[in-house]
């Protein structure tokens, strides 16, 4: 196995960059979030997705904010399946050095209009320099599938191939709402975000070479040399058992070789081609003596059927292995009504937001698809589940703030379609995610933060692939905020995420999957009136 290079990001069946979030969403919207990690309660501009009724806490004015995150991911997949006859250690390295969101707000004193930008699924690029066990698999499964070339003197022992795809998929959101404030304490929020998704796959399989170790050969061709052998052969084989007509049909089918050379009907050579050939046949000598001539045409017509079966076999597989090119485009559309409430005391803040189900299904645009995968104009799902989130900041004094999120993914309501094992992608249970953090006013400029995550996913063994798997987690994040001026104010921060590691039972072997992840955030939101 040469190389397999993949450039995906958040989709079905490809590696996703969830990173926090559902197992499609990317929950990972801001600079405060990654130095926090609990937001479901902010009130500050990033609220336009986290709680975007508690945006009526806020100054009235026009707010504005940027951020960006850069990303990494190592993904390690181990596979013991004992066909793979390189290393057994897959390697992902998976980047998005730019991961943008941005937010603005107008806020009177009864009412907010928010807009949010960001990546709500997707980005990102993954490189996997060693491949991935399913693809190498594929090729793999040729050595037991063709153990049989050995007798014909095409024994395939090993393989090679190069194999190269790539992905790109981004589901932007772009969410606009309107807050309202009821009372002092009470507001509300109703929006919605359309998402413009989009993916791209371009692949291709070259070089699949196969043949005894130490001496690979391509493919395609040893296949052919190998069917153009078994045809002749059964040819061969055909023709014997025709050659032997007039023998049968002159009375002499009840005869054997030996007596058959006796009665000077054959010569001695005829009689030890025709033995020698049911010996090649797997017919033991004593057996081949002792034949009668029906039984021996009998024998040479069915192994003569019989390898050329073979050899069409052969001719097909040999095609089969020639080089593929996939190149196809997915596009489509998804709208998510979203609901708000938040409730502001005097030292506690608690936010509610409620997604509903997204809706989004994706049309091929295939130019090639040599390998089946992408049929063109096929529509598939990719629907995002439901969510409640819900958070609480309590101002434990006037400098300490703690905060504490829960989010629920109704996970089960969805149809997550089939795995690359072509199994249908189950969920045991809706995955939830429990969060908490505390910021620290050190000054009336500086205020520093620490947050912690737990995430359980709620994945069954038959969801999980190596293209695509999600793993419970353990996240831990800190930064800062500070104040540049009145109106400017800069957050940044820093969030490690450690996966705990799955395994996957093939039965036969077991694969296990981990991944590890470090994320850096700036942002920066202006009051621009």
């Amino acid at each position: 196995m040469k190389k397999l290079v993949l450039l995906p990001a958040l989709v079905v069946c490809v590696v996703n960059l969830a990173l926090a979030g559902g197992i499609l969403t990317n929950t990972n919207q801001s600079a405060q979030f990654v130095r926090m990690l609990s937001r479901n309660a902010s009130t500050d501009l990033d609220a336009v997705y986290f709680n975007p009724a508690g945006l009526m806490v806020m100054e009235n004015g026009f707010h504005f904010g940027v951020h960006n995150q850069t990303i990494f991911q190592k993904k390690t997949i181990v596979s013991e399946n004992p066909l793979l006859m390189y290393d057994n250690e897959y390697i992902g390295d998976v980047k998005a050095p730019v991961f943008p969101t941005a937010f603005a707000v107008y806020k009177t004193d009864k009412y907010a209009l928010s807009l949010g930008f960001g990546p709500n699924g997707g980005g990102g690029s993954a490189t996997f320099d060693t491949g991935l066990p399913s693809f190498e698999g594929n090729i793999a499964k040729l050595v037991p599938a063709l153990s049989s070339l050995s007798a014909l003197g095409f024994p395939v022992q090993a393989y090679d191939v190069d194999i190269n795809f790539e992905g790109t998929s981004v589901f932007w959101g772009i969410q606009l709402g309107l807050s309202y404030k009821v009372s002092d304490a009470f507001s509300v929020y109703g929006g919605a975000r359309y998402l413009p998704s989009k993916n791209t796959y371009a692949g291709t399989m070259t070089n699949i070479q196969l043949g005894p170790t130490g001496d690979l050969q391509n493919g395609s061709a040893y296949l052919t040399e190998a069917a153009t052998y078994a045809t002749g052969l059964g040819n061969t084989l055909k023709a014997t058992a025709t050659s032997l007509n007039p023998i049968i049909s002159g009375g002499a089918g009840s005869y054997t070789i030996p007596q058959a050379q006796s009665a000077g009907i054959i010569s001695a050579a005829q009689a030890q081609q025709l033995t020698g050939g049911l010996v090649s046949l797997g017919v033991s000598s004593t057996q081949a003596s002792a034949m009668p001539f029906t039984q021996v045409q009998a024998t040479y017509s069915a192994a003569g059927t019989q390898m050329l079966g073979t050899g069409t076999t052969l001719a097909a597989n040999a095609s089969n292995l020639g080089d593929k090119e996939v190149d196809t485009e997915q596009t489509g559309t998804g709208f998510t009504p979203i609901l708000g409430a938040n409730i502001h005391l005097e030292k506690l803040n608690i936010g509610i937001k409620y997604e509903f189900e997204t809706k989004l299904e994706l049309e091929n645009k295939t130019t090639v698809d040599d390998m089946g995968l992408f049929p063109d104009g096929k529509k598939t799902r990719s629907d995002l589940p439901a969510i409640l989130a819900i958070g609480a900041d309590y101002k434990v004094t006037d400098k300490l703030k703690a905060s504490l999120s829960y989010n629920l993914y109704f996970d089960k309501g969805v149809d997550w379609g089939l795995n690359i094992y072509n199994e249908q992608r189950t969920i045991d249970k809706n995955y939830v995610e429990i969060a908490l953090g505390a910021e620290y006013a050190v000054s009336d400029k500086l205020a520093l933060s620490i947050g912690a995550m737990s995430s359980n996913m709620g994945v069954d063994e038959a969801y999980q692939s190596d293209f695509s798997y999600s793993n419970d987690s353990y996240t831990g994040g800190l930064g800062f905020s500070y104040k540049l001026s009145e109106k400017l104010i800069l957050d940044a921060g820093f969030m490690y995420t450690a996966y705990v590691k799955d395994e996957k039972d093939f039965g036969t072997y077991k694969e296990s999957y981990d991944k590890r992840t470090i994320v850096g955030a700036i942002g920066i939101a202006y009051k621009i009136f």
